[in-house]
């Protein structure tokens, strides 16, 4: 039985506790300062209120200043935070993080670094004390917070720097329902992970079009249109995977085409592609509509456009290659209007890696 601390009590981190506690782990929930009415429902009658379901009983809650009492003694820690909140958790994890206990990172995102991008398990480590010799990990793949909660079937893939660290971490996370295969390719599968929420909202676009069509006489719907969009999609982020220096095998299984299927199904991003093309600015939309929620398609936009402007500019990537990628970052970053590219499509190519 390990010692294993969740920092952040939102819908992933929370769901992730059940197949370690399921487990016989010892599991600490540490919320962040955000998570204050999620914690005080755990410590009442141990109810998730987004989750919608009871977390097992070895499943301890903490409060954001209490992460220092819990972090005694374990022997793992996950980042359950999302990608805003990355900083915040460095800075608190950092004195208090045992030196030698591997941190696994539920976080998905990239960072943009004036004219490079960086994954975020970089962007982490940076962050760490210097003589903090763990290994940073991260777990990835479809995913649905719920479903996980409720114990279905799940498969994701656990990157670790070398196998003897799999080994061990894996056989803490393996469950019935919870199934975990091995990657070693950090940089696609970071890259995967970031790029299918930006690339769900041009999915969810779909729907709002849908929506605000007049009605034909079947009555069909636009899985032409939602498919042409997710091809392409994969398409574009398998020029970054490539770019960047990932492998492709990562993009046609459960980091890249698994995650971003999943991610199409349902959720926030979705939600706000429909604002979208009902034809709301962007802006408006998530002001008027979505202003509680965080938007992880949204946020790596805002994050990484910037930087893809510069690299483009400098000759460091094809722009080319990229028409959805930066007609997404158009409607969201400058509340450009809803333009589909289609004369640009399927054009990207690149080396086998």
């Amino acid at each position: 039985m390990a010692k294993i601390v969740i920092l952040g009590a939102g819908m992933m981190g929370s769901a992730f506790s059940v197949p370690l506690a399921d487990n016989g782990h010892a599991v600490c929930l540490v919320g962040t300062h955000l998570d204050a009415g999620i914690v005080d429902s755990l410590l009442r009658d141990r109810f998730h209120p987004r989750l919608k379901v009871h977390l097992p009983e070895t499943v301890q809650p903490y409060a954001h200043d209490e992460l220092g009492e819990a972090m005694r003694g374990a022997d793992l820690a996950i980042l359950g935070v999302n990608s805003a909140g990355l900083d915040w958790a460095a800075e608190k994890l950092s004195p208090v993080l045992p030196l030698h206990a591997p941190v696994v990172m539920l976080t998905k995102g990239l960072r943009g670094e004036g004219d490079k991008l960086n994954i975020l398990p970089n962007v982490l480590r940076a962050r760490l004390p210097s003589d903090y010799v763990g290994q940073v990990c991260t777990i990835r793949g479809p995913s649905i917070a719920g479903e996980l909660a409720v114990r279905r079937h799940t498969s994701v893939v656990l990157t670790c720097p070398d196998q003897s660290a799999f080994n061990s971490l894996a056989g803490w996370l393996r469950t019935s329902y919870y199934h975990v295969w091995p990657n070693t390719d950090l940089v696609g599968v970071e890259v995967c992970a970031a790029l299918k929420n930006l690339f769900s909202l041009s999915v969810g676009i779909v729907s709002g079009l849908l929506e605000g069509s007049p009605e034909v006489e079947n009555r069909l719907g636009m899985h032409n249109l939602s498919a042409a969009l997710f091809a392409e999609a994969l398409c574009e982020i398998a020029y970054m995977v490539t770019m960047m220096g990932g492998h492709q095998r990562s993009i046609w299984t459960l980091p890249g085409a698994g995650d971003l299927y999943v991610t199409c199904q349902g959720g926030r991003n979705i939600r706000m592609g429909r604002w979208l093309g009902l034809g709301v600015p962007y802006s408006e939309a998530k002001a008027r509509y979505m202003s509680e929620e965080t938007l992880e398609g949204a946020e790596t936009a805002f994050t990484i456009g910037p930087t893809i402007d510069a690299m483009a500019q400098q000759g460091a990537l094809d722009p080319n290659a990229l028409p959805l990628m930066r007609a997404i970052i158009n409607i969201v970053c400058r509340d450009g209007p809803l333009h589909i590219p289609w004369d640009r499509f399927f054009r990207s190519e690149f080396p086998s890696h």
